[in-house]
């Protein structure tokens, strides 16, 4: 369960507001209130998370799980836009294993993130790059990345998923994928195998929980 579902039920609790009251501003029926509250919904629309801040008195980035100062500042403040990515299933951050395509769920984040969709990250061969199991990976569609970016690469005609830094090298007609762990060895593909694999995009940012 995203944690502003949590968030928000403690906040209303905590100030006596009834589900009835949170609907009648939000302009949604109380069952809607009540499936945001207990996670039945996956995605909120912004302008229901900026209602959620004021019905509650608490920012937004508090609800989101952003900060864990539940104050609203009073100066220096701004509004934080949000959007909903498609989260697309998992994928590896080592052995490549297969990604199951999931499009009724959604990841909110700011509208800062020029991405498409996100995935959630599987394993540790990228922990040097601070991506960990658990996070969601951010990804741009693109055919082709820069040396050294971040990519999500799909191998074996299709079948596997992997997200490791991106190297090609034209002249020797040889793609390289490095995880950022030394604990796992270079995918390398050459020649006839470089129709094996594409890529899927740029890992653009990530997002972790607060530990």
């Amino acid at each position: 369960m995203p944690i502003w579902n949590e968030r928000i039920h403690e906040k209303r609790i905590e100030k006596g507001i009834t589900l009835a009251q949170v609907a009648d501003r939000l302009g949604v029926t109380e069952a809607t209130a009540q499936r945001y509250e207990r996670g039945n919904i996956k995605s909120i629309p912004y302008e229901h998370m900026c209602a959620y801040g004021e019905i509650l008195n608490c920012s937004p980035a508090y609800l989101m799980g952003w900060e864990n100062n539940s104050s609203v500042a009073v100066n220096n403040a701004f509004p934080i836009e949000l959007k909903s990515f498609p989260l697309l299933g998992e994928i590896a951050c080592g052995i490549p294993t297969y990604t199951n395509e999931d499009r009724e769920s959604y990841i909110m984040a700011g509208t800062n993130i020029h991405a498409d969709f996100c995935l959630k990250a599987k394993g540790d061969s990228m922990i040097n790059a601070r991506i960990h199991e658990g996070d969601i990976v951010f990804i741009r569609k693109q055919d082709i990345v820069d040396n050294g970016e971040i990519a999500a690469v799909v191998v074996n005609n299709e079948n596997e998923a992997t997200l490791k830094r991106f190297y090609y090298y034209a002249e020797k007609s040889m793609v390289i994928l490095k995880a950022e762990n030394t604990a796992y060895e270079d995918l390398i593909f050459t020649n006839d195998e470089l129709n094996d694999f594409h890529v899927l995009g740029k890992a653009v940012a990530f997002q972790s929980d607060v530990i």
